[in-house]
């Protein structure tokens, strides 16, 4: 049963437990009740319902993404211009040229799994794995 109480201003409306022998209304009829009631203050006396569950399923944090840096150089997109004939200019992103290497770590003795620019496998090449990874900050024993 629904009481309808009004103090100055505002509105309460006030749920009271139905007897057991009557039928409880139905969710469709609560809620055309609420929408139509909008703006009013709900309160609600039933303290044995239980709780209602989510039905979603609980929250999965998503995987991280890689992103297109190099991390011994930090060379990143660069922001530029798409000509076309008629010299209209649009946004574009020209990436940086990265690829998935395994690399011979002299110091480990294995092969390290790499995302580099071609730019530090030149590098690489000409002054050894170690110098490079100790230049840029990397720890290559984590990998």
């Amino acid at each position: 049963m629904a009481t309808l109480a009004t103090l100055g201003t505002t509105s309460l409306l006030r749920f009271q437990k139905a007897d057991p022998l009557k039928a409880s209304p139905s969710p469709h009829l609560l809620g055309s009740l609420s929408s139509q009631l909008s703006g009013i203050k709900l309160s609600c006396n039933l303290p044995d319902v239980a709780p209602l569950k989510p039905i979603s399923s609980p929250f999965t944090p998503l995987q991280p993404v890689a992103r297109r840096v190099c991390p011994f150089t930090g060379k990143k997109a660069n922001k530029a211009n798409k000509v076309s004939f008629s010299n209209h200019k649009t946004k574009k992103l020209q990436f940086v040229n990265l690829q998935y290497k395994k690399v011979w770590w002299e110091a480990g003795k294995r092969y390290v799994k790499l995302r580099l620019s071609t730019k530090v496998l030149k590098t690489i090449e000409k002054n050894g794995l170690d110098a490079v990874a100790k230049k840029a900050g990397i720890d290559l024993r984590k990998e």
